[in-house]
């Protein structure tokens, strides 16, 4: 794909073809900070992704606050956010990926419909409540909450662009007579001491946007950003056609001292003492409720109503999450916040805002409100610790099974080395990392990968068996794979397949993957896939060739395969995007063994007696069915599930299929009825992909936390405490899953630390 070019006349006159490893496909959207990309990460997730301008790249102050949004918003972790999934503040052109939220802002939603109903407002002030006790549990204040910032997800609002937030603990401080903020939302204190801002400037805000949300203007309203602040500190806010019932509490949220205003807790207990019927269940979809009237009076009384996807039609710099044109700081007396606008109004384009599958402008449009980059991501140091409890945990009565012992991966020319005083090869957390461990349990040890490093863990006390190192550069590296004998890790940004002794870590033989499209593993095979379709199987042991076939009717298929034995899968959409082309191929002949086509955009999940399930993505990336094939009888199976789950990743063991969407929301599916068994909230805004044992659902979270689900009835039973580091500006682009060995569960997490935990006690972890 060639660079896309700027149309517009004070636009850069060329952009990347990449952000990172991510390449970008459509262009959505520019801003004053920036250029917005619709691009897809390997794993198939759908992500908008945010290229700052050049001349910005070169402002150090712009650096330094693009840091402090990143470390910011990372330490928010929850539901109520839009989480990254990617991001390099170091690079030359700095960039965040977010995943694509398809929701409109509160903003557009207004414009487009009108104040909303006393039922809705009220579910949006707790939903806001709720998010700013997340964020400012964690030490964060967000200094500029306003409704362009607020996107009406399905499942509740999401508080986003924490451009201009700031830590507690932050080094990085307000300048004399510079105010950062958007003037109708500010409390009065970030115009009279902008120094000494703190979460109840939060509340102000939330109160002046609720009463956006209830009249289409705010509480103190004038052309002037000047006369606007006059009043925000001097005069009575405007409440005409606020509901009675919410007025005495929005009046609470705008007092004038920080002191006087109510916390998130307090806004909660009186919201639900304002009616009775308050359902904390209400963000549920009102178009997938069984109402007794049509869409449109559904929209008004139940969900958010609207449509999701209209656009700014006006060309207002205002569409897509209000980050263009004159937006934020240009409103307010000389303000300097340039990390804060994400980009949203600008180029409209047709041919820029339509995906390859003839995709609505107006659905594409719609990353860019999620593009205001909340970040949810992790950090990577250079220490692995293996450990429950005992080292961050407090004294807490250990688990018989649980192994205390550390250890650093680091070689030993490290300067930094390995510094323990009790013996132990010793913790680092300078910074200078490797990367976010990806770990695998084969060959009786846990095998870490990370840039230019890969470890052998013994499982059972975390001594470190051997270390191969290599000139990797900086990006994240998949698991290791056990094949053929030996330890297989793609390196150096997915171009080179190195085999490792599984003994002594040394380089048995290496692969130069870049005429390749993709590799997966299956069995004692490597499986090469090309753009033309084309599969080629190389023996793991050796790193020969075993055969090549060209699979007919596919285009860059993805290839994989299950534990068990079987065939590996082969998939790629078909040509009008409607259906998708599944092929099963012998892994080791490259023999076809079955060869079909079904509806629908599916990923193969896993195996049943025989059968393969796949989960059904709608264009939006939510999963919203699934399929189960039976290549014997040439039949397939497709039940809906009851609500869709953005961007879910799945695994099937027995005859459950567990789920794990963004937002966290987790389903168990019978896999003989293909009914829905349980569905659980984890309020984990992003997660790895899950693994079952017989009793228990696990994944990790994007702050490092490994949680436990009953698998039986739905309920969570355990999680270890975050682990995010000292860098938190650093993000994880692909969350480690968790491996299941011995009755113990290892995980690794942003950190740089790899621990194990009892898995038949998740409650003591």
């Amino acid at each position: 794909m060639a660079p896309q070019r700027n149309a517009g006349a004070d636009a850069e006159a060329e952009l990347p073809e990449y952000a990172g490893r991510y390449r970008l496909e459509d262009r959505l959207g520019s801003g004053g900070m920036g250029v917005v990309h619709l691009a897809r990460s390997e794993s198939g997730l759908r992500l908008a992704v945010k290229v700052v301008h050049a001349e910005f790249a070169k402002d150090p102050e712009f650096r330094g606050r693009f840091r402090q949004e990143i470390a910011a918003a990372r330490r928010v972790s929850g539901a109520f956010t839009a989480p990254v999934v990617d991001a390099d503040p170091d690079s030359g052109r700095p960039w965040m990926a977010t995943l694509f939220i398809p929701a409109p802002t509160l903003a557009e939603h207004v414009k487009r419909n009108g104040p909303m109903a006393t039922g809705q407002l009220r579910r949006l002030m707790a939903g806001l409540a709720e998010a700013l006790r997340d964020i400012h549990r964690v030490g964060v204040v967000h200094r500029d909450l306003k409704p362009s910032n607020v996107l009406l997800a399905e499942d509740g609002p999401k508080v986003i662009d924490f451009g201009i937030s700031r830590p507690s603990d932050s080094e990085l401080h307000t300048e004399t007579g510079k105010l950062i903020g958007t003037p109708p939302f500010m409390a009065p204190e970030q115009f009279r001491r902008p120094r000494e801002v703190g979460p109840a400037a939060d509340i102000f805000a939330l109160g002046s946007v609720i009463v956006h949300a209830a009249t289409g203007r705010g509480p103190f309203d004038s052309d002037s950003p000047y006369v606007v602040a006059y009043q925000v500190v001097h005069d009575e806010p405007d409440l005409t056609g606020v509901p009675e019932n919410l007025a005495p509490l929005v009046t609470r949220c705008l007092a004038k001292e920080p002191e006087n205003r109510p916390t998130p807790d307090e806004l909660m207990r009186e919201l639900r003492s304002v009616a009775a019927s308050y359902d904390t269940q209400a963000f549920i979809p009102a178009q997938r409720a069984a109402l007794p009237f049509g869409p449109e009076d559904a929209a008004r009384e139940g969900g958010w109503g609207g449509s999701a996807g209209d656009g700014d039609r006006d060309g207002d710099g205002d569409g897509r999450g209000g980050r263009g044109g004159g937006g934020r700081e240009e409103g307010a007396s000389g303000g300097s916040g340039r990390g804060a606008d994400a980009p949203g109004g600008g180029d409209r384009r047709a041919d820029a805002v339509r995906g390859s599958a003839g995709r609505p402008r107006n659905r594409l449009l719609l990353a860019v409100g999620a593009l205001a980059l909340v970040v949810g991501g992790g950090l990577a140091s250079t220490q692995l610790v293996f450990q429950d409890r005992g080292a961050s945990h407090g004294d807490r009565p250990q688990p018989a099974s649980t192994v205390v012992s550390t250890w650093d991966t680091r070689p030993a020319s490290d300067p930094a080395g390995p510094t323990g005083t009790d013996g132990s090869p010793g913790t680092h957390s300078s910074g200078e990392a490797f990367g976010t461990p990806q770990c695998a349990y084969a060959a009786d040890r846990l095998l870490c990968a990370q840039p230019g490093l890969v470890s052998a863990l013994d499982p059972a006390d975390g001594t470190v068996l051997w270390r191969h190192t290599s000139t990797e550069r900086a990006g994240p590296v998949p698991s290791p794979v056990l094949s053929g004998g030996l330890v297989h890790v793609v390196t150096h940004e997915g171009r080179r397949l190195e085999a490792l002794d599984t003994a002594t870590g040394k380089t048995r033989w290496k692969l130069d993957l870049s005429a390749y499209g993709g590799v997966g593993h299956a069995g004692g095979t490597v499986l090469l896939t090309d753009a033309d379709g084309t599969v080629t199987g190389v023996d793991g042991a050796s790193g020969r060739e075993r055969w090549r076939h060209r699979l007919s009717g596919h285009l860059s298929p993805a290839v994989v395969a299950f534990p068990g034995g079987g065939p590996a899968y082969a998939t790629s959409l078909t040509a009008d995007g409607s259906g998708t082309h599944v092929t099963a191929v012998d892994p080791g002949t490259g023999a076809v063994r079955w060869d079909t086509r079904l509806a629908g955009r599916l990923t193969p999940a896993g195996t049943r007696h025989g059968a393969l399930v796949l989960t059904a993505d709608d264009l939006n990336g939510e999963t919203n069915a699934l399929v189960r094939y039976d290549p014997r009888t040439k039949t397939s199976r497709r039940a809906a599930l009851p609500v869709a789950l953005p961007q879910a990743q799945a695994t099937v063991r027995g005859d459950t299929v567990h789920l794990l969407a963004t937002g966290g929301g987790m389903v168990a599916v019978d896999l003989d009825t293909l009914k829905q068994r349980w569905r659980l909230e984890t309020s984990v805004s992003r997660g790895s992909a899950p693994v079952a044992d017989a009793r228990h659902v696990y994944f990790t979270s994007a702050d490092g936390r490994l949680l436990a689900v009953d698998s039986r009835v739905g309920r969570l039973v355990g999680q270890t405490s975050i682990r995010l580091g000292a860098r938190s500006d650093r993000v994880v682009a692909q969350l480690p899953a968790p491996s299941v060995a011995g009755g113990r569960v290892y995980a690794s997490a942003p950190d740089g630390t790899v621990f194990a935990v009892a898995g038949n006690d998740p409650a003591g972890w």
